[in-house]
């Protein structure tokens, strides 16, 4: 039985574009062999996923300056008070972070920003959370994913943090949402597509706090809803519209292949062309590009979760035939430049 990496050579492309910067704002690092904890990752495609295998991802011909780093639940400290330990998370890539700013390694700067977690339900005990990241960080450290994806059906995989229907209008969890602004923290707000309302409401409710919007807002497509995607995506649109008038959301653009999604990539003989992903999604992308405009838009890679999808210059690729018809100013920011100043990142 071959590798991942042998099916994914099936599908080769030139690199379109080379010289296009590119500041990749979400992607994975972690060693599930010896993180038992991190239980969501069992079925993604790649258990040990670090320095590495990043940097041979970006050695594909796309022009990737720098990187931002999203948590998954690895290396947690193994002892200690339990709120805290996801804290070594942060120490973890950190000590990554700094390997790759040696410049020993390449000009790119893998994690030059670290989205973290912090039990929001804490309340204001959460402060104390965002401090240690923040100083565990060395000013890499920019904001928390308390992911609330959930769905009432069991097809649906909920978030490892074990979310709760309307866990973001629960007045604690709001209270913990509240320590955020005043240490100038992000929030990523990964969600399915039923709950994109709940994040308008939050984001209305909290107009200082800086909103990543994560792969779309999570179209499902299985479960109850498999061969609903037309019916879906009508009302995806709707919620979109209204959280695109939040000014302080910003959209991440990717993370639309996964099989909770809908799709099989991975199950067919090869992987599909740029040509093929581009022609597959492109309405999502083009949609959050009309609503939230160029400056409020970051393609994102997920990696190594697409990687059961597509290789990395191939998903780069795609990204490049969605955006053929933009300026060149506009490129310059879905590329590089939203995220850079999103994640307040210098290169």
């Amino acid at each position: 039985m071959g590798t991942t990496d042998d099916w994914l050579a099936l599908t080769t492309e030139d690199t379109l574009e080379p010289d296009l910067r590119i500041c990749d704002p979400h992607h994975h690092l972690w060693d599930a062999i010896f993180d038992p904890a991190a239980e969501f990752r069992a079925e993604q495609v790649e258990h040990r996923y670090l320095f590495h295998e990043i940097l041979d991802e970006i050695s594909c011909g796309q022009n990737v300056v720098s990187t931002v780093f999203i948590e998954c639940g690895a290396m947690y400290k193994g002892d200690g008070p339990r709120h805290m330990r996801p804290v070594g998370e942060t120490e973890f890539v950190n000590g990554i972070a700094a390997m790759s700013a040696s410049g020993r390694y390449g000009d790119a700067r893998i994690a030059a920003g670290i989205v973290g977690l912090a039990d929001l339900n804490l309340g204001a005990g959460a402060k104390e959370v965002l401090e240690a990241h923040i100083a565990a960080g060395s000013g890499r450290f920019r904001g928390i994913r308390h992911a609330a994806s959930w769905d009432a059906s069991d097809d649906i995989r909920n978030s490892h943090t074990k979310p709760w229907d309307g866990m973001l209008a629960d007045a604690t969890f709001r209270e913990g949402f509240a320590q955020l602004a005043p240490l100038n923290m992000s929030f990523e707000a990964w969600c399915y597509h039923p709950q994109i309302g709940q994040v308008t409401d939050l984001a209305r409710a909290f107009p200082d706090t800086t909103m990543i919007l994560n792969h779309f807002g999570g179209p499902l497509g299985i479960g109850p809803y498999a061969g609903k995607r037309e019916e879906i995506k009508a009302q995806w649109r709707l919620d979109i519209d209204e959280l695109a008038k939040c000014p302080n959301v910003v959209a991440k653009l990717g993370g639309i292949n996964m099989r909770v999604n809908g799709y099989d990539w991975d199950l067919k003989s090869k992987p599909p062309s740029s040509e093929e992903l581009a022609a597959a999604t492109r309405d999502y992308y083009d949609h959050c590009i009309e609503r939230f405009g160029v400056d409020r838009c970051m393609f994102e890679s997920n990696f190594p979760v697409d990687k059961r999808t597509c290789s990395y210059n191939v998903l780069w690729n795609t990204f490049k035939r969605i955006a053929s018809g933009c300026s060149d100013a506009e490129k310059a920011a879905l590329f590089h430049d939203t995220a850079a100043r999103v994640y307040r990142i210098d290169v």
